[in-house]
């Protein structure tokens, strides 16, 4: 029987606002597998989303739909899985809500699930899966669509909502299941893989904002330090940046900090 070593952590970007993260892992009950998610809420410009709910209430239902389909169905792939999951929460507030609104509750997804055979990945929006084979080489599974928007398009509420789950812009997990087309997904072959991490942006930024190593320094720093540690290091680094060049950080992501979660899984 397969042995895996897990640990999550997730903090929010403020003690004071509820945290819009979302993570959770699962194994089966033969055993021989496992699951992850992770969901990073959008959080939307201020004024109407359509929503009587939440960000918050939106991940929690369309994790927990995620990790049961995917740990109990796994004989679907992770695409169908998602868009099963979108529309079983779409249906949870359909009645009360306007989800046809562009800034209706919507999330980053990653999502990963291994056997004695295969690991199967799917990643939507600016999220990040990091692989790890067993000799040391580190790959990252990313959806790079946001990356391509220029950052002055960005800082506008109404040209961003123009580009949601449009052509030409960028998809996030929001009402419509058909985005799950949209995801980067794939597999490799379990005997490639020794060990798996799961990112938010938030806990991300220690490699692609703040730069301080790559991929593999931080699987390293994950696997010596924790999913924790990680997010600590990242909390001082935002907190030094913050006061030396006023906020570069938020330059980029709009928050000098922001919800940050990460798991990390040694197969």
């Amino acid at each position: 029987m397969h042995r895996a070593l897990a640990t999550l952590a997730s903090e929010p970007g403020h003690p004071e606002r509820p945290n819009e993260d979302w993570a959770s892992l699962a194994v089966p009950a033969s055993g021989l597998g496992g699951c992850l998610v992770v969901l990073d809420g959008v959080t939307p410009p201020p004024g109407d989303d359509g929503c009587v709910h939440g960000v918050p209430w939106f991940t929690a239902r369309l994790g927990g739909a995620l990790i049961e389909l995917s740990g109990s169905q796994r004989d679907i792939p992770l695409t169908e899985i998602l868009a099963l999951s979108i529309r079983r929460t779409a249906d949870a507030h359909r009645q009360s809500c306007d989800l046809s609104h562009a800034r209706t509750p919507q999330a980053t997804v990653v999502a990963a699930r291994w056997d004695e055979r295969w690991v199967e990945h799917l990643v939507l929006s600016d999220s990040t899966l990091l692989l790890e084979s067993p000799d040391g080489e580190v790959s990252a599974v990313r959806d790079d669509r946001l990356d391509r928007i220029p950052l002055e398009t960005l800082r506008s509420s109404s040209a961003t909502d123009a580009l949601r789950n449009q052509e030409g812009g960028f998809f996030t997990a929001a009402a419509d299941p058909e985005v799950a087309d949209r995801a980067v997904a794939g597999r490799t072959p379990r005997s490639r893989v020794g060990a798996l991490a799961a990112l938010t942006d938030g806990a991300s930024r220690w490699t692609d904002l703040f730069e301080r190593g790559g991929w593999p320094e931080l699987m390293g720093l994950l696997r010596t330090e924790g999913p924790l540690g990680l997010i600590g290091r990242v909390r001082a680094l935002e907190r030094a940046d913050a006061v030396r060049e006023g906020a570069r950080a938020g330059a980029r992501r709009w928050k000098v900090h922001d919800d940050a979660t990460a798991v990390y899984v040694r197969l």
